[in-house]
Order: C-alpha cells, then structure tokens, then sequence
C-alpha cells in the first residue's frame, strides 16, 4: 500500500551525496516531497526559489555551512522550520544553532524514527504557530472599537473610556450588572493593548471556592498540601506578559484580597508551599457587579485593595438605562446568529419592537441576545412577531406583586399605608438589584444616600 503523498516540501543540505540519498529515501517513503542541496550556497538558492515548509541541514559543510543556511532562513523565511545535522562531537554548535533559531538538532549517524519524529514535530508546530496568529487576527478584528453596539450616550462614554485606557498599563475595575457586558470590555481593553499578543487569562473569582481559587491564582509546589502532587503554575504565572482579568472580584475572600494587593503593589508572589518569589509583568483588569464602596464600609473589602483597583473605574450601564440601543442590538444579534445558526435573516414587527421596548431587561444585553436566538429559532415566517416573543417579555408569567393598595371599606391610615407603600417598593428595587444600594438608587431615581437614610427609617436590613 503505497504512503500518501503529504503537502509538505522539505529540503535536505549536505555535502556527502550518501547521506542526501539516505535521507531522501527515507523521508520520500513517508510521503514528503524532497529537494536537495550539496552545500549552503545551492541551498540558499532553492530557498530564494520556493518555499519549504522544513529544511534539514548539515552544520559542517565546505563554504557556507549550516550556520550561514540558519541565518538566512531567520532574515528571509521565518516560516521555514529548521532541523540540524550534527556530529557527537559538535553538539555545543547545535545549541547556538538552537539560540539562533533552529527547531531541533539531530545527531549522526542518523537514526531514521527520530528524523521522521522531529519533522514531524516541526511542521506540527509550525501550523499551530499560524493557526494561533490567524487566531489572534480574529480576536483583535473581533474586538475592535468599531464593532461595538450602540450610540446612546451612557455607552458612548464607555466606548471613549475604553478607547482610552486601552493602551495604557493601568489597572481598570469595571462595575455593572450581570449580563451589561464586563467581560467584553475586558477584552476589548486587552485586543487593544501593547499586550495584545501575550496571554489574556479569566478567572472568575466567584465560581471557584477560596481553597482553591488560592491554588488557581498563585499556583502551589508539589506536596504543599493534601492532594498536591504536582507543581502546579497559577493563573498569575500564565498571564506574565499579558492581562489578568478577575471577574466577581468583590466575591474574593479577605486573605486572597491581602495577597492580591501585594502582586498589584510589587508584581510579585509566592507559589504555595514555597518561599521563592516569583516576579511578573500583568496588568490587571477586574470586575464586579457589587457595590464595592458599600462592601468597604461593611468592612467585607479591603479599602487599600478597592483604591488600587479603582485606578480607572469603568461603570457600564444596565440595558434599561439606554434603551436607544436595543433596536441596534437586535439587528446586530439577528445577523450574527442567523450567520452562526446558519439561519435567514429575519426582520422585527413593530409590535415586536415596541415589546421588547418595554420590557425591563433585569438580565441586560445577555437576556436580550438569549431571547434574540430563542425568537430567531423558534419563530416560522421571515418575521419575528409579538406572540413569537417569550411570555417574560409579554408580562403573562409575571409574578411580582401588585403596585396598587385597595382601600378597605372601613378606611385605613393614610400616613401608615404611605409609608407601607413606599417600603415595599424600596424591598423590590434592593432585591431586583441583589441588594446593591448603589444600583436600587438608580431603580428608585433617588440618590445612594436618601435610600440608606430611608432604609435606616424603615429598618429596612440585608439578607445577611
């Protein structure tokens, strides 16, 4: 059965004609094609001719040996892998061929198993290398200023903020509900950034218990406790170079908050278990939906850590606070989905329209993309109508309680049923906003300080 025949080209350098048709043989029979060369300046000329995916060469050759082949290939085709020949007795030349650029060396006499392993290993690498920057090429198309969503002024702003921080190196704590988009901005900051080309690691702070979101974070040494049998490298350790965004970051126990402010304050940590210090290059972005300012004062969050953080504040506003935008949201989710969902673009009724106007959107921008798929799947026709929206949206399966106060037929206490009124209502904004004063305020359109004097009035108390 005959080896099928690969894509990639390779060429051979050496100066003795036996070992070019050895190798030629063996890796002709695996099903590379095969150019050869008898010394540097022959194969700098099939370079200047065509590309080869891998070039194997011999380092001593009369003339222009393999040295002189390498420092080409890293001048005029860094997408050429290249493997040297070497002899036992010049393995310290393979490892400055390998400072200078060169995939792998291989020793001579040539062993044929590990000749095929590693120009197999170097195309290998090679095509992850492209496949990676053809990725981040996409991400940072992805995620530039231009594609995102909406023109209102509350997220105007933010764009311009984003814009600007982007290429700095200073730390930037974005606040806003659930579902407003923090994650997004994050990385739009990092796309956008010097580091763009180096990791952007996320770690969300509140989905990882405090045991071992230590571990994540910082990393441990092999035994350091029960259960750690390898040496693990943390999150911080990954990032160096690049960004750390810390999603929920008000979630953060107060003994992880003491250690994050040392690696803000000094780029540097220790692994658990050890007591060498490690030192990083980060930039660090958070985020959380938490009225931070109210957890200082609750003594919950260090207030040294909140204003290390707050260098930047990028505060993101709820769905409901620029409702202008959502006519352009949809239009963006219906295209995007329908391409992704492999779908017709659909339009919207009016009636359509004006409901998901007038909905409330606890769940912001994700709520809206949830239901755009869910519309944009379940409805029939090339047009999405009101009874094709979900019965959230409509108010059928409302469940909240009724605004209004029936007057019993033998009177009641005005000032009393005022007062109850007004509790109720400062109760169902706190709870629709997860208890966070900050954002309740807004709900009320009354400042932070009239709600806590008002909840202090009434007794009004957390869950906690």
């Amino acid at each position: 059965m005959a080896t099928k025949k690969k894509m990639e080209k390779i060429l051979l350098v050496d100066d003795d004609p036996g070992v070019l048709a050895t190798l030629t043989e063996v890796l002709s029979d695996a099903g590379y094609r095969t150019h050869t060369a008898t010394d540097g300046a022959e194969a700098v000329a099939e370079l200047d001719k065509q590309f080869f995916d891998v070039v194997v060469t011999d380092l001593n050759m009369p003339g222009m040996d393999g040295m002189g082949v390498l420092k080409h290939l890293q001048k005029h085709s860094q997408d050429t892998q290249c493997l040297v020949l070497t002899g036992f007795g010049s393995i310290r030349n393979s490892v400055e061929a390998i400072k200078m650029g060169a995939f792998d060396y291989i020793t001579k006499p040539v062993k044929f198993d590990e000749l095929l392993h590693s120009v197999s290993t170097a195309i290998k690498f090679k095509r992850l290398e492209r496949e990676n920057t053809i990725l981040k090429k996409q991400l940072k198309k992805k995620y530039r200023f231009e594609n995102f969503v909406g023109d209102s002024t509350q997220i105007q702003r933010v764009f311009e903020l984003i814009e600007k921080v982007a290429d700095t190196d200073s730390t930037v704590l974005i606040t806003g509900e659930s579902g407003t988009g923090k994650e997004l901005i994050a990385r739009a900051i990092h796309y956008n950034s010097p580091r763009r080309d180096d990791p952007l690691v996320i770690i969300n702070c509140g989905a990882i218990p405090e045991e071992l979101l230590e571990s994540e974070l910082f990393g441990h040494e092999k035994g350091a406790f029960t259960g750690a049998h390898k040496t693990r490298i943390g999150r911080f350790e990954v990032a160096n170079g690049g960004t750390i965004f810390l999603d929920e970051i008000g979630d953060m126990s107060p003994n992880l908050q003491v250690k994050l402010l040392r690696v803000i304050q000094e780029q540097a940590f220790e692994r658990i278990g050890s007591t060498r210090t490690m030192h990083v290059d980060i930039r660090i972005l958070a985020a959380t939906n938490k009225d931070l300012m109210e957890a200082v004062e609750k003594k919950e969050f260090r207030e040294d850590l909140y204003y290390r953080l707050n260098v930047i504040p990028i505060e993101v506003p709820p769905l409901r606070d620029r409702k202008s935008d959502i006519p352009l949201l949809i239009d963006f989710f219906i295209n995007k989905l329908a391409a992704e969902k492999e779908r017709p673009v659909k339009r919207i009724s009016q009636a359509a329209m004006n409901a998901l106007m007038a909905h409330h959107w606890p769940g912001n921008v994700r709520e809206l993309e949830n239901v755009v798929e869910r519309v944009l799947i379940l409805s029939s026709g090339d047009t999405i109508d009101k009874e094709d929206l979900p019965a959230t949206i409509l108010g059928l399966d409302s469940k909240e309680p009724e605004a209004g106060l029936k007057l019993p037929s033998g009177g009641i206490r005005f000032d009393h049923a005022v007062e109850e009124y007004e509790k109720n209502l400062i109760v169902q904004a706190l709870e629709e906003a997860n208890w966070v004063k900050t954002q309740a305020a807004k709900l009320l359109h009354i400042n932070r300080t009239t709600l806590v004097e008002k909840m202090k009035r009434k007794n009004i108390r957390g869950p906690n």
